[in-house]
């Protein structure tokens, strides 16, 4: 018995990938892999510094996303209400894995929701 929690599982399966750049005034946070509880910690750091410089906005781009739990769905949520009047905040998300999940949850009602980041992009420099 260890004195830690212990981790079951593949770790390699609780993976993300996350890249920040500019575009114009925008900070776009670009996601890949699974945004669940060990990895949503990651995401929301890089929200985080995405919204310190400050910008115009921030776009969370989920695409490349393969699963999305409830810890994602709520660091979203939280970087939503950190940033905003000041900051517009948008995610892009299109399909089964991200869109379909964050619709259910009224998440979609709150927070801005676009399929592509060129839509996203398009919405936020007007």
């Amino acid at each position: 018995m260890g004195s830690g929690p212990e981790v079951t599982g593949d770790a390699a399966a609780s993976s993300c990938a996350i890249e920040e750049r500019q575009i114009g005034d925008i900070s776009v946070v670009s996601v890949t892999g699974t945004v669940d509880m060990l990895t949503a910690p990651q995401l929301q750091e890089a929200i985080s510094a995405a919204g310190q410089r400050p910008p115009k906005a921030v776009v969370v781009d989920l695409k490349a996303v393969e699963f999305l739990a409830s810890a994602g769905m709520g660091v979203l949520m939280s970087a939503h209400d950190e940033l905003t009047p000041s900051v517009r905040f948008a995610v892009v998300a299109d399909g089964p894995v991200t869109s379909r999940p964050l619709k259910v949850v009224g998440l979609a009602d709150v927070i801005d929701l676009y399929p592509t980041l060129d839509e996203a992009l398009a919405a936020l420099t007007n």
